[in-house]
């Protein structure tokens, strides 16, 4: 019977390499990511890589009142939202159409509203807003994971949403949306802005249309990613008079001290020059015009 064992030597170059193989194995499984502090903030923008949420102290948005010409998508949406937030049915909500015409400016600003209207009456819960960047949007799943274990009701946010003719992520947002067996949690609300009414370029649906077997099908799954959402709210071009009333709401909030003449001459060459009208360009005019006042834009 051989009763030879191993010298410490030995022993120890095989504890060494088993740490080696934990140290290797440690560095192969990625950490739980922390639970997040939702009492940090009322706006988080979602981290893919970290699979985290970013408190933001400060949200970019303007004040409600300045956003002119959307009335009825800002009546409409401001309803939706307060349901949600009341704990009662409400939908998903595509803001689609035209450039400029404060989609997302709309969004952040109704948020801020419905948390002002809720700390009015002496309501505690507070509405949060949740940004996930358009590239990140195959992490929904993991995101609506972190976002069911929520104290809070949720709006997630997806500024320009829209898929290109290669991109098969919109097949997550289906299911994220209420396609899944779990479906999309009862404290989240999702929310996004496109160009697109129906999220993907015409051509690319009508190359499924050419190409498919039964172009009815192919044409419908893809447009009934738009059908996720409850809510369509359509933005459009703005007329002469919408462009001019968001001009003198701006001048107003801010103080600026211009004859209302000079004020409207000013802004209609302005909206020349770029060769459209909208409340972007409508905003840049404003901030052009407070420089050369030698003031700042304070909110």
């Amino acid at each position: 019977m051989d009763t030879t064992s191993p010298d410490k030597s030995e022993l120890q170059a095989l504890n060494d390499r088993f740490d080696t193989l934990i140290s290797l194995i440690s560095r192969a499984v990625p950490p739980a990511p922390a639970k997040p502090d939702f009492g940090a903030a009322d706006a988080f923008v979602w981290t893919a890589g970290t699979s985290s949420l970013l408190p933001i102290s400060r949200v970019n948005r303007v004040d409600i009142s300045l956003l002119q010409g959307v009335d009825r998508a800002r009546d409409q949406l401001i309803d939706n939202t307060r349901r949600f937030a009341s704990g009662f049915a409400a939908n998903n909500v595509l803001l689609w159409g035209a450039r400029g015409m404060g989609k997302s400016s709309l969004v952040k600003s109704v948020h801020a509203f419905i948390n002002r209207e809720f700390a009015d009456t002496g309501a505690e819960t507070r509405l949060k807003l949740v940004e996930i960047h358009r590239e990140d949007i195959e992490t929904l799943p993991d995101l609506m994971s972190v976002l069911k274990q929520a104290p809070h009701r949720t709006i997630l946010f997806c500024d320009d949403l829209s898929f290109d003719n290669d991109d098969t992520s919109y097949k997550s947002l289906k299911a994220a949306l209420d396609g899944g067996i779990e479906g999309r949690p009862d404290n989240v609300l999702f929310y996004a802005t496109s160009n697109r009414r129906h999220l993907l370029p015409r051509d690319m649906i009508e190359n499924e249309r050419s190409t498919a077997i039964n172009p009815g099908e192919a044409v419908e799954e893809k447009v009934s990613l738009s059908d996720r959402f409850g809510l369509w709210l359509g933005f459009h071009k703005c007329s002469q008079n919408d462009y001019l009333d968001m001009i003198n709401a701006y001048a107003r909030h801010f103080e600026l001290d211009v004859e209302p003449a000079d004020l409207r001459a000013q802004a209609l060459e302005w909206a020349t020059t770029r060769g459209s009208r909208s409340g972007r360009v409508a905003f840049q005019f404003i901030q052009d015009l407070a420089g050369r006042l030698g003031k700042h834009l304070k909110d």
